[in-house]
């Protein structure tokens, strides 16, 4: 037995897949996420695999994990007590920040400014100065940079990001900062932005470089602990940690990067959702992840997911490459309540993990999206086929309280909370299609995670989506996506010039020297040569615009030809995003920006399973039926997923149950089994 095990910690769940390399078995479980210390639900699963396996550590290959640790530590603002050395007269650059103004400048007078990443008083400057090309105006004041590496180490500021300006162009001052460092403060977390950030925007880079810096202790006693309690169980066994750009690392590696890590949950789901999808048929998709706490949005086109480098992690912003993720606060524990104007909300508050909903019995004392689901019949009365009971009828008090307060029924309020959850998902879902410049209606969506599913009909309505897809073990498509992810690597350089003025010869070089940092990485990882694979960007932009489009380069000698591909591929991804482009106006000319080289190690990916047919029809997979709300009271049968076969279909009104996820099929819709087993949303009637 060769078992590669994926492991996803979410909010409320840790999510577990193992599968055996040899025979293409698969099986998926759950175990309750444990959010004071998250190593201890990760290393739960792999026992509760093992188990069920009858498998021993010496028979696991690999693991891989989807981590949430760097996310959680930014979203709650606990960034410690940074410290930020930077150029001599730059020292207010955090200050300064941007001009943008959160709901547009008609809030000019009432947005007040957040507290920054490191106050003021935490700057220290160096002389020393180079121009854009790299090339140095100043010498580095080695006097300077020893009194602020003694200033920190006194004041027992320990974690440092180091960002000189154009340190992108040439790194050497921010070497000899680092070297100085190493002598005068041996005990301090060093992040320096041309290690982590090798792009122009002097304010972006260094947040991103504070914030990888951040995360750095947290990351590396979680990736220690891990290593440690994993080593007592299978020795020598490698383990990977998920990246936000859609690949794994090492954990020797992940440590020296941690802000690589955020978004890590999200990326494997859509990777999944991705190869679930392209398998199925469906190169167009929407991803909908729906967990205990939020749900996640992405779009897939070609099998691939959109990327990006204007992500932010709570009130951070971060340009390293990412899976473009949205994520709503609306999950099954996001808490109902009452505005002080009287209205109905739903999130982004969470009842998370413990004490969770109502209806856990865990001390709960507000209604959940759980507990709406649960009083109107669409989830059973227990989740994880029974090992987590839930209390129905302390659902229906929370909620008829709730109801009483708006003067609502307990079925109107549940339904109610139920709406406003699938509406912050079709805003989610908006963003990352319409305002990006993509119509809805021209996608598959992908449902999954332990609530994805549960209002998938709704979604259907609201959006015009005309299929849906829900995978098999839709509770558990994050961690399967782990075991399809390749080790990727990104490397970026700035190189600003105009189209007209570009010397092949020099960009060639660039992207010699980014291929090579990109093998020497996987090269560390263990792949020959022959196995590496470089994908080649650019960003470019219309000269004077503040923003740049990334667009794919060939992988071809870089010669005229090559520069004429980028630039026409430019040209069409803007007139897509923007509904116009100036091909041939010499007042608007092309202007190239970044240059950037993702290294990627390719992996063995697990075949597609297909399921057996059966003799008989769809009656053989009900084991029930009961009440459910869908705008009234109907007797709806209940099936059991695992019993269902390619050509079923399943008529609603209904409910499909499985280990762990629920499809409530409102009246109107239909869902087939494909010869994947996945389920297939239409509304009846349609094709």
């Amino acid at each position: 037995m060769r078992l590669r095990i994926g492991i996803d910690t979410g909010g409320t769940f840790t999510d577990v897949v193992a599968l055996d390399a040899d025979t293409g078995r698969v099986l998926t479980t759950k175990t309750p996420s444990t959010p004071a210390d998250p190593a201890k639900g990760f290393m739960a699963g792999v026992h509760k695999a093992l188990q069920a396996l009858g498998a021993t550590g010496a028979d696991v290959e690999s693991v891989s994990h989807g981590t949430t640790v760097a996310t959680n530590q930014l979203l709650e603002g606990k960034v410690g007590d940074l410290g930020l050395i930077t150029t001599e007269g730059y020292e207010f650059l955090l200050e300064i920040a941007r001009q943008s103004v959160p709901d547009g400048y008609g809030n000019s007078y009432f947005w007040v400014k957040p507290p920054r990443i490191v106050p003021v008083d935490r700057v220290r400057t160096i002389g020393g100065r180079l121009d854009f090309r790299g090339e140095q105006v100043r010498p580095f004041d080695e006097t300077q940079a020893v009194a602020a590496a003694r200033w920190f180490r006194d004041n027992g500021i320990d974690t440092l990001g180091v960002c000189f300006l154009h340190s992108y162009a040439n790194p050497e001052h921010e070497h000899r900062m680092r070297e100085v460092l190493r002598r005068e403060h041996p005990a301090a977390v060093v992040s320096l932005s041309s290690d982590v950030l090798r792009e122009y925007r002097e304010y972006e880079r260094a947040v991103t470089t504070l914030v990888d810096a951040a995360v750095k202790p947290r990351m590396a006693a979680y990736v220690a602990g891990i290593t440690t309690r994993l080593r007592e169980v299978a020795p020598g066994v490698p383990w990977y940690v998920m990246k936000s750009n859609g690949g794994v690392l090492s954990a020797d590696e992940v440590v020296h990067q941690p802000i690589t890590t955020v978004l890590s949950g999200p990326a494997a789901g859509a990777l999944g959702a991705a190869l679930v999808a392209s398998d199925a048929g469906f190169d167009r998709v929407l991803t909908c992840d729906g967990g205990g706490t939020s749900t996640d949005v992405s779009v897939v086109i070609g099998g691939e997911p959109t990327l990006t480098t204007e992500g932010t992690i709570g009130r951070f912003p971060s340009k390293i490459p990412m899976i473009d993720v949205v994520t709503v606060g609306a999950g099954g524990g996001s808490v109902a309540w009452v505005s002080p104007e009287g209205s109905l909300k739903v999130g982004p508050r969470s009842a998370g993990a413990d004490p969770g909903p109502l209806c856990y019995g865990r001390g709960g004392s507000e209604p959940t999206v759980t507990d709406a689901h649960v009083a109107l019949g669409r989830i059973p009365a227990h989740l994880l086929g029974g090992e987590i009971p839930l209390d129905v009828e302390v659902a229906r008090k929370g909620l008829a309280e709730l109801a009483d307060r708006l003067r609502l029924t307990t079925e109107s309020c549940a339904t109610g909370i139920l709406e406003i959850s699938a509406w912050n998902q079709a805003n989610a879902l908006r963003q990352v299609t319409v305002k990006r410049g993509l119509d809805v209606r021209d996608f598959t969506m992908v449902t999954f995670g332990g609530s994805g599913s549960l209002l998938l009909c709704r979604l259907m309505d609201v959006l015009g989506v005309p299929v849906v897809l829900v995978p098999r073990d839709p509770g558990n498509v994050s961690a399967y996506g782990l075991l399809t992810v390749d080790v990727r690597n990104d490397y970026v350089r700035t190189a600003v010039s105009r189209h007209t003025d570009l010397d092949p010869t020099l960009l060639a070089s660039h992207y010699r020297e980014l291929e090579e940092q990109a093998a020497t990485s996987l090269d560390r990882e263990g792949f020959d040569r022959a196995r590496h694979r470089y994908l080649r960007t650019a960003d470019l932009r219309y000269a004077g615009q503040a923003f740049e489009v990334r667009v794919p380069a060939p992988d071809l000698d870089v010669d005229e030809a090559f520069t004429e591909t980028v630039a026409s591929a430019f040209h069409d991804a803007h007139e897509q995003l923007y509904g116009y482009a100036f091909r041939n106006d010499p007042r608007q000319p092309v202007e190239w920006v970044n240059l950037r080289v993702s290294g990627v190690g390719p992996i063995e990916r697990p075949p597609a399973r297909e399921i057996d047919r059966r003799v008989g029809g769809v009656d053989r997979a009900q084991i029930g039926s009961r009440p459910v709300f869908f705008d009234d009271w109907l007797d709806s049968p209940v099936f059991w997923r695992p019993d269902l076969a390619p050509g079923d279909v399943v008529s609603g009104p209904a409910v499909v149950e499985e280990f762990g996820a629920t499809v409530p099929v409102h009246p109107g819709f239909g869902a087939a089994v494909d010869r994947f087993g996945n389920l297939v949303v239409r509304r009846e009637g349609r094709r």
